[in-house]
């Protein structure tokens, strides 16, 4: 059993690598999808600091504990630093002022969305924001560690 610290971060660059190919050939130069719309989360800080657990404690347990968690709270502030350019106000040509992020939503219009979820886009679904973050961070890492604990086993 080889214990060398880098084998989440191997797993997540090469399927990033394979995601941005996806992305790029398949939604954007096949079906002309904006790239923007499409692009892959980051994970690998998220990664590192899995990688970084095991180096330090040497113990898969207390990876799968910590490093598991660590893998999913570091999930989103991973991605604040690419999605932070789409929260910038503009000015809409028709009147409005609204982030580029709902410009973009509101300009490319998406026909294969199914009509649920646009109903649940204009309801109140993203005022329980706030709360419902936590939570499903903490829950998935918990089941961040039963799937690290899970692939050790495997081995």
């Amino acid at each position: 059993k080889m214990r060398l610290p880098i084998g989440a971060t191997f797993c997540v660059m090469t399927l990033h690598f394979g995601q941005w190919m996806n992305r790029v050939f398949n939604f954007y130069m096949w079906a002309w999808f904006p790239v923007n719309f499409v692009t892959p989360s980051l994970m690998i800080p998220s990664a590192i600091f899995l990688d970084v657990t095991l180096m330090m404690t040497g113990s898969y347990m207390f990876t799968a504990l910590f490093g598991g968690m660590g893998w999913s709270l570091l999930f989103y502030p991973a991605n604040w630093t690419w999605l932070a350019p789409f929260h910038l106000a503009v000015k809409h040509p028709s009147g409005p002022l609204m982030s580029i992020a709902d410009l973009m939503g509101m300009e490319y219009v998406r026909s294969a969305t199914p009509e649920y979820i646009r109903i649940i886009e204009r309801g109140t679904l993203r005022t329980f924001g706030r709360d419902v973050t936590p939570v499903s961070s903490f829950f998935a890492g918990f089941i961040s560690g039963i799937v690290y604990l899970w692939w050790v086993w495997m081995e």
